[in-house]
């Protein structure tokens, strides 16, 4: 009989540590999926900001070989991203193109000027740094004038701003939730042991010996949750790069890697914390608390 009931015991004891360690996984897989959603939301922006281009148009009789030493000197530049030389003859095919009908047999001449298209990196795309390399660019005197949509850059910033924003907004109160779920889930846990830590008590064991099992319990725990709520996130990826390669790509591997490090940090953090203020609660209150 008494064998019958350590086995139960020891059943229900399994069975609290696995939906522990399920519960705290389930809300890192949550904070996971919002830190690759963070990710792939600034590789969007960077992409958007960076497949913008500002036209340099040029002089008709400007000399290619400086067009080629502009060019050159653009590409040296950090902000650049990279350059394209777009000459007459090229615009035109490009404007035939577009509109699809011949317009130089209507004009009787090709009225493009040749071009210098620039794309710039992600971090340089605000109105204000392109002014300045506006300026820079006109000191050239074969370069007749530069040209760029300012309203769609100013618009494409402003819109990166506030979903960066909301994301932020978003992520702090998630990862609130967060922690008051994992707080919960480890509170009930302890709960459940707190005659065995009254016993340790009343034979006259310390409070760090009573705390040291739990805390090391409860990092082991947490790294194992953290380890399965990445297998998710790696499967779950694996499934959109499969279903949604060309609308979702997940290439920055040095972040996905801090995103994993993270999340085990967290993992550990907040069970090691949870599990410490929770003990620290059955160690101080009265025997008569304990029934309640």
């Amino acid at each position: 009989m008494k064998n019958k009931e350590n086995g139960l015991s020891k059943a229900r004891l399994r069975s609290s540590y696995i939906t522990l360690v399920i519960s705290v996984s389930l809300v890192l897989f949550l904070l996971g999926v919002l830190g690759l959603l963070l990710i792939n939301a600034k590789e969007l922006s960077d992409y958007f900001r960076e497949s913008l281009s500002f036209s340099i148009m040029l002089d008709d009789d400007a000399k290619e070989a400086d067009i080629r030493v502009l060019q050159k000197d653009l590409d040296a530049k950090p902000y650049v991203k990279s350059t394209e030389y777009v000459s007459k003859s090229e615009a035109a095919a490009k404007m035939k193109e577009e509109l699809g009908e011949d317009f130089i047999n209507f004009l009787g001449d090709n009225p493009l000027p040749p071009s210098i298209d620039v794309y710039l990196y992600a971090g340089y795309t605000s109105p204000d740094s392109v002014v300045k390399i506006e300026k820079y660019v006109l000191e050239y005197p074969f370069v007749k004038e530069v040209y760029y949509q300012e309203s769609l850059l100013f618009l494409i910033n402003e819109n990166v701003k506030k979903i960066s924003l909301f994301l932020l907004v978003i992520s702090s109160f998630l990862f609130l939730i967060a922690i008051t779920i994992i707080n919960n889930t480890i509170r009930l846990s302890v709960y459940s042991k707190r005659f065995i830590i009254r016993t340790m008590q009343l034979i006259g064991a310390t409070r760090g010996f009573i705390r040291r099992p739990f805390l090391i319990q409860s990092a082991i725990h947490g790294l194992i949750a953290a380890l399965i709520a990445m297998a998710l996130l790696m499967g779950m990826l694996y499934l959109i790069e499969k279903e949604f390669f060309l609308l979702f790509t997940f290439r920055s591997t040095n972040l996905l890697l801090l995103l994993a490090v993270l999340l085990i940090i967290s993992g550990v953090l907040i069970n090691i914390i949870s599990t410490f203020f929770s003990v620290n609660r059955y160690l101080s209150i009265s025997e008569d608390e304990l029934y309640y």
